[in-house]
């Protein structure tokens, strides 16, 4: 439960059709066995104390008693385990039979829910046996135990962690009361479900619970019966499903008999919420405490290490597709719109550059203009190596744009001259009059062409401050601004892997195995010696801290927690907290060249322009969040 985690289960049993006791014995057996693997919130199938399959026998006296008596008997059972348990059973109230879940936590009967959606269509007969609980109907009391809709289950410990429950229909019927529950505060959703497998179903079932937890931005656990139904005329699977907020953490496979078990971030959950403003809030019909304390919860779900990159191929192919279409979509309406005769590019052989270059190529495409109408221009200086600019100009002669070679030693030697500077001295100074000069260089040429400066800068130096200010921190479209690191590297690969341009893929490859650098530190023996990676720490850890302090908004505990979980066997706790402590320490102390960047494409998630998703002060102090990493042992 530290830091929001909730680890959950969608439990299976093998049930035997109208046998109470034996069912509470699986139940009980089953419970105990996930509280020792760490769960605190377990939930069973619908009408699991009896089966689904029951007939015209949940009308027998005998069957109804069997089943209070049982669960009786399972909360006394599990009544030293921290964990809540909901269970499924048929209950009677004013004369009438409901289909309901009953949630149980150290011996008590916290509340019971009725179903509100019944199905009486096809293969189901629900209004045989059941009445509706009406959402009008609210919430009363059944032997003092709340009754009813819009029952929000909170603990007292931990404001996050809240659940409600709806069963089965609930889920499939155009305006589910999960909506309601979730604007009333609740942060899982639990279903408690008996859905019977056919051809085609259980893709369709996963879109639902995938899709509503997206919707609601929620956990959703979904627990539908499996063996021991009875298969008179109806099989079921067994098929348990948790998702969050459109992600499917874990999933049982059909006809298994297999729990699915994850943890789900509630405090994450609560902070997209915050930031919705269009997530409408309600107060719940009834609010029913529990106290459970907070402790570790150890992780097993799947924390990705490059979460700017999907993972599988073809979707990661997908996604580069989409994501050069939106950067050059956007290029082509700004050329189009200022008139520009070109597009001017500086070209260094670097990652960014050709990145950005490919990017103008596909725009001139969707232009029906030739290639030669981009401007490539490399500015070789003090630290230009051998290899950045063969690869530079091999880059443009196969895709065919203008290439202009502008040496600015000369230049940068005379500005040292008239400030000054001594150009022994290999400062600050002597790196940023070159970043600056090539600057100067690409906009007077724009000018002469008629074009406008093609920014190249990607999302991880926005976020560090890596850049220097009027430098190459400026341009007139930044086609690469919300593009991270790591997502550079592959969408340069993806180009490489698809291209038919031999010369074209070689050089590409080339470029993806030349380590990071601005080159602005003279060379040794001819190699780079400025590597932007040993200076300010490893893209990959950068862009991890990026996406989960920022987009995910976690405190820095937890974003170092999560980096000791996913980079386990890359990386010590001390090399983990150094580059996390240099992220925090740059992003406050840059925010001032992020709030006034040129304008750029959003492409993901994460995006630093001061118009669109990051609004900060330039002078916030970092002292809240160096502070707490520096509490950690």
């Amino acid at each position: 439960m530290k830091d929001g985690f909730i680890k959950v289960a969608a439990a299976a049993t093998a049930a035997r059709v109208a046998d109470c006791e034996h069912n509470a014995r699986q139940i009980i057996d089953k419970a105990k066995a996930l509280y020792e693997k760490g769960v605190r919130l377990c939930v069973f199938p619908e009408l699991s104390l009896t089966c689904y399959t029951c007939q015209d026998l949940f009308f027998q006296t005998a069957l109804l008693d069997s089943a209070k008596k049982n669960l009786k008997y399972i909360a006394n059972e599990l009544s030293e385990l921290g964990m809540i348990t909901v269970v499924g059973l048929p209950l009677s109230y004013n004369g009438k039979l409901y289909n309901c879940a009953a949630v149980l936590y150290k011996g008590d009967i916290l509340g019971i829910v009725p179903k509100q959606k019944l199905p009486n269509y096809n293969e189901y007969y629900e209004m045989r046996h059941f009445t509706e609980w009406k959402a009008s109907d609210g919430c009363v009391t059944l032997d003092g135990i709340p009754f009813g809709a819009g029952i929000v289950f909170k603990n007292s410990s931990m404001a996050d962690f809240s659940f409600a429950i709806e069963l089965c229909e609930d889920l499939w019927v155009p305006c589910p009361p999960s909506g309601t529950l979730a604007a009333m505060g609740a942060g899982i959703i639990l279903n408690l479900s008996a859905s019977n497998e056919m051809t085609g179903k259980a893709q369709y079932r996963r879109s639902l619970v995938e899709n509503q937890s997206a919707r609601l931005i929620s956990g959703y656990v979904y627990c539908s019966a499996g063996e021991g139904e009875s298969t008179q005329d109806l099989v079921f699977s067994g098929h348990n499903i948790i998702a969050e907020n459109g992600i499917i953490l874990d999933e049982s496979e059909l006809f298994s008999g297999e729990d699915a078990i994850s943890e789900i971030d509630v405090s994450m959950l609560a902070y997209e919420r915050r930031k919705n403003t269009s997530f409408e809030a309600l107060r719940p019909l009834c609010e029913v405490m529990f106290d459970m304390d907070v402790k570790q919860t150890r992780l097993t779900r799947f924390v990705a290490r490059t979460p700017f990159i999907p993972s599988g191929e073809s979707e990661k192919d997908k996604r580069c597709e989409l994501i050069l279409a939106i950067q050059s979509n956007g290029l082509k309406k700004r050329l189009s719109h200022t008139g520009a005769k070109s597009a001017v590019i500086g070209i260094s052989g670097g990652l960014d550059s050709t990145l950005a270059l490919l990017v103008a190529i596909n725009a001139m495409k969707l232009l029906n203009r030739p290639a030669s109408d981009i401007t490539a221009v490399t500015m070789p200086c003090f630290g230009t190596t051998k290899r950045t600019k063969s690869n530079a100009v091999r880059l443009c002669e196969a895709l065919g744009v203008t290439l202009r070679e502008i040496d600015i030693t000369d230049s940068v030697k005379q500005h040292f001259k008239d400030i000054d500077h001594d150009i022994e001295n290999i400062n600050v100074v002597f790196e940023n009059s070159q970043a600056r000069e090539r600057t100067k260089v690409l906009m007077n040429v724009a000018n002469q062409t008629g074009g406008i400066v093609i920014g190249t800068g990607d999302l991880s130096e926005l976020a560090l401050g890596w850049a220097t200010y009027n430098g190459d921190h400026m341009s007139m479209y930044g086609v690469n601004c919300s593009v991270p690191k790591t997502l550079v590297r592959y969408l340069v690969d993806y180009y490489a892997k698809t291209c038919e341009n031999e010369e074209l893929k070689s050089t590409l490859y080339d470029v993806l195995g030349t380590p990071v650098s601005p080159e602005l530190l003279p060379a040794k023996d001819g190699e780079i010696s400025q590597k932007t990676e040993e200076l300010v720490g490893p893209y990959e850890l950068h862009d991890f801290f990026l996406y989960n302090a920022i987009r995910r908004g976690f405190a820095p505990k937890k974003v170092y927690r999560l980096a000791l979980y996913a980079f386990a066997d890359s990386y010590d706790r001390q090399t983990i907290l150094k580059w996390l402590k240099n992220f925090y320490r740059r992003f406050f102390s840059q925010q001032f060249k992020r709030s006034c960047l040129p304008d750029g494409p959003k492409v993901g998630s994460v995006t630093l322009s001061p118009r669109g998703d990051w609004r900060m002060p330039s002078d916030a102090s970092a002292a809240v969040w160096l502070d707490e990493l520096d509490g950690i042992e």
